[in-house]
């Protein structure tokens, strides 16, 4: 466990605080977020508005889970998961596009972020109880972290049948706690995603294994401060959800500190060293992920030492 001087704030008011100002501003610019009139389920471009949606509902369905920011905050977390199913179709786009796409697993994984919300779709709820009972869909050639984040997100929707989670532990490259210098950017991006889902972000630390927990633990520092040097405040603060996902977590003070300061006063967290554009649409298209991570680390590393007023 680790302490900060007497009379600097805790790494718990930081990190609330971090939470307090990205989600402020993941509501107030959520109508860059908005899907093009005459939108399908087809989806030309995925990536440009259908996954930062999905992205923001998760950010608020974590602030709702865990249920400790204030009043305002929780209320910015429920309309910022209300706007996004309402983009949504109130999850009529979800259900056409598995619909239609059988194999894919976005609409389950969008879906996820809602039913831990508490909303549901049920025409696109047995559709998916119905899929994931398939030979089909269960041998599915998919990257192992892939894998979990389906199983996951198919254990938080209640669609999920039984499944070997040891195995599919074992498959990804965490699981393998190889050789820690040999981590790459996309490979690190792999490891955050393989905590993400074997935690459920952070609400089953037990879902980790031990030997994971003990090379996390060594080795994450090394990590961070490797990105941390070259400025790529995405991944580290990704990395961060993943200290906090331990059932020891770190929470180094430092790293915390330096977070919140490279956090613009608007609450927006830049992805990289490199100035942030200002035009509003840009810099949400560009650093709208960061945001949400920022705060879902905040939110999480918060949570974790809630009734303290030390950080471990």
């Amino acid at each position: 466990m680790t302490h900060e001087p007497p009379g600097t704030p805790s790494v718990r008011t930081v990190a609330a605080q971090v939470a307090a100002a990205a989600l402020g501003w993941l509501h107030r610019n959520r109508h860059h977020g908005a899907l093009p009139a005459g939108t399908t389920a087809e989806l030309a471009d995925p990536d440009g508005v259908y996954k930062p949606l999905g992205e923001s509902a998760l950010a608020g369905s974590l602030v709702l889970r865990e249920g400790l920011a204030s009043t305002a905050d929780l209320a910015a977390a429920r309309e910022l998961v209300a706007f996004a199913w309402t983009q949504l179709g109130e999850g009529n786009l979800l259900y056409e596009r598995q619909l239609r796409y059988m194999t894919m697993t976005d609409p389950l994984e969008v879906y996820t972020h809602f039913a831990r919300a508490g909303y549901r779709h049920r025409r696109l709820h047995t559709l998916l109880t119905h899929l994931h009972g398939l030979t089909s869909l269960r041998g599915a050639e998919q990257m192992p972290n892939r894998r979990l984040a389906v199983a996951n997100a198919a254990r938080v929707a209640r669609v999920d049948h039984a499944l070997d989670w040891p195995a599919l532990t074992r498959a990804t490259w965490l699981g393998h706690t190889p050789e820690p210098w040999a981590l790459d950017w996309m490979t690190a991006y792999s490891v955050t995603h393989t905590v993400f889902h074997l935690t459920d972000w952070g609400a089953r630390p037990d879902g980790l294994p031990d030997e994971l927990q003990d090379y996390l633990r060594t080795w994450l520092p090394v990590w961070i401060d490797v990105w941390r040097e070259i400025q790529e405040w995405d991944l580290v603060a990704e990395l961060l959800i993943v200290d906090a996902c331990l059932a020891e977590p770190r929470c180094d003070p430092e790293d915390w500190a330096l977070l919140a300061a490279v956090q613009r006063e608007d609450g927006l967290l830049a992805r990289d060293g490199r100035p942030v554009s200002e035009d509003e649409a840009q810099a949400f298209r560009e650093h709208h992920h960061t945001t949400v991570v920022a705060a879902v680390a905040g939110t999480l590393v918060a949570s974790r030492f809630r009734g303290t007023s030390a950080a471990a």
